[in-house]
């Protein structure tokens, strides 16, 4: 790995620390709180230095997009990759087997059953864009704020999931979309799995 400033390993750190933890990068807001940056300028001049130095990379428009590159793979499984999943609006994902990849343990914070393809835009400002694969751990539990695949009726939707008594919040990550609201006296949903982490679409 090429020479890094301690502040530049301070933020690697960070960044890896939060992958291992939740599956996802942290925002820029969320490194400066870790750290103790004053401003989202000093988190996105070390980000921008250690994507010159070709240890990250950086998608443009997206709080968390950021990815650690060339990192070293341990013996991993293969696992398959299923449907497409809309992150747009609630359609039935297709439960079709597309292919199968080879995945390092190591990069995602639990164990993975699968990997859904995403369809759709409503969670691109936290970095999850169209045909990325979202690794997900098979459970019916979850905590509020988790990315949760959620089945309701014959539909299948990737959203952060809030409950609170009766009622389940479905949120976008998109301000041009609305959440979806269910009652669970009055409607079915079922969480299939949680968010664990991403790859990336080429």
């Amino acid at each position: 790995m090429k020479d890094l400033t301690a502040q530049q390993s301070k933020v690697l750190n960070c960044i890896e620390e939060s992958i291992n933890k939740t599956g996802f990068p942290p925002t820029r807001a969320e490194i400066c709180q870790k750290l103790g940056f004053k401003s989202p300028n000093a988190a996105e001049s070390h980000l921008r230095a250690l994507e010159k130095k070709d240890i990250i990379s950086i998608a443009g428009g997206s709080s968390r997009g950021i990815s650690i590159k060339n990192k070293k793979s341990s013996s991993g499984g293969s696992v398959p990759v299923i449907g497409l999943v809309a992150a747009g609006s609630a359609t039935l994902a297709s439960e079709n087997i597309e292919r199968e990849i080879n995945v390092d343990p190591s990069l995602f914070s639990r164990n993975v059953d699968y990997f859904l393809k995403v369809k759709g835009l409503s969670m691109i400002e936290d970095g999850i864009y169209e045909d990325d694969l979202v690794a997900i751990h098979k459970t019916n539990d979850f905590k509020n704020g988790d990315l949760a695949v959620v089945r309701t009726e014959d539909d299948v939707t990737l959203k952060y999931i809030f409950k609170e008594n009766h009622k389940l919040l479905l949120k976008p990550a998109n301000k041009d979309f609305d959440p979806i609201h269910i009652d669970l006296r009055n409607e079915s949903a079922e969480v299939e799995g949680i968010g664990v982490g991403l790859i990336r679409k080429n």
